[in-house]
């Protein structure tokens, strides 16, 4: 099946240093540029994440210090992968919630304002889960048919950049309109319903701590912490100016941070 597409889409998958979104970098980005055409562009690039690899990371990816050392940084090549992603979509496998975030901060910490909002972010995973419930290897046999350990090497963001789009490939094939007799088990082949079903949570930044919530019968911004939980940013950020102050110099992402000051600069403008 043929991705229906009106721009161009993104499939592409992390290696990095851990789990932290603030702490942890990018050891390898792989990704496969989709055209609505049908074109398909495909990118492997191993990062210096400018820090030691943990024995444990390099075990599970193969990817050492020294196949690294000698690697451009993310902010060395940040101008060109902002370049080639503008105007796309992005979808992965658990994308929404990890590899997505973590590609934020390090364009922030590069210093470029990639502006992910703008985008549909389809994550395969979260349509996997929603459907049947497993992991990558799990998907990959279910849609594919096959082992996933027989075509591809584990822990590597090319091999499962690859498997991930033969997964996605899978799933709107299974679930294509007429194909299933289960009305709950329908997926259109379109980018804004396919990005809405990845959808699993709320939240305005990537890392929760800003959530949409229902005030006063109004979808407003609320934050998801702290003293001020449940309490609408806008009238936080008026009543305690101080709070913004706090979260830019404390502990969290930095598209938290983003996030936060693009609410301020908003709510500055309607006043």
């Amino acid at each position: 099946m043929k991705l229906k597409l009106t721009k161009p889409l993104v499939i592409f998958d992390l290696e990095t240093t851990g789990l932290d979104l603030v702490k942890d970098r990018i050891i390898q980005l792989s990704y496969i540029k989709v055209y609505p055409d049908g074109r398909e562009e495909r990118g492997n690039e191993l990062v210096n994440p400018e820090r030691p690899i943990d024995p444990v990371i390099t075990q599970l990816t193969g990817i050492s210090d020294a196949d690294v050392k000698d690697k451009p940084t993310f902010k060395q090549i940040a101008a060109r992968l902002n370049d080639k992603f503008t105007g796309s979509d992005f979808a992965g496998f658990n994308s929404n919630h990890f590899d997505i975030p973590l590609l934020a901060e390090e364009f922030l910490r590069a210093g470029i304002d990639f502006d992910f909002s703008k985008c549909r972010l389809i994550d395969a995973q979260s349509i996997f889960h929603r459907m049947e419930r497993r992991n990558l290897a799990a998907a990959y046999k279910f849609y594919c048919g096959r082992k996933m350990e027989d075509d591809f090497e584990a822990h590597r963001a090319d091999q499962d950049t690859e498997a991930t789009y033969r997964v996605l490939m899978g799933e709107l094939d299974k679930y294509a309109p007429g194909v299933n007799e289960d009305p709950e088990k329908v997926l259109e082949n379109d980018m804004d319903k396919l990005a809405e079903f990845s959808k699993m949570n709320d939240n305005v930044d990537f890392a929760g701590r800003i959530v949409w919530a229902e005030v006063n019968g109004q979808r407003t911004e609320v934050f998801n912490f702290g003293k001020h939980k449940g309490k609408p940013v806008s009238d936080v950020l008026r009543l305690d100016p101080g709070y913004y102050s706090w979260i830019l110099g404390g502990d969290f992402t930095y598209n938290t941070k983003q996030v936060l000051t693009r609410i301020r600069l908003r709510e500055v403008h309607r006043n």
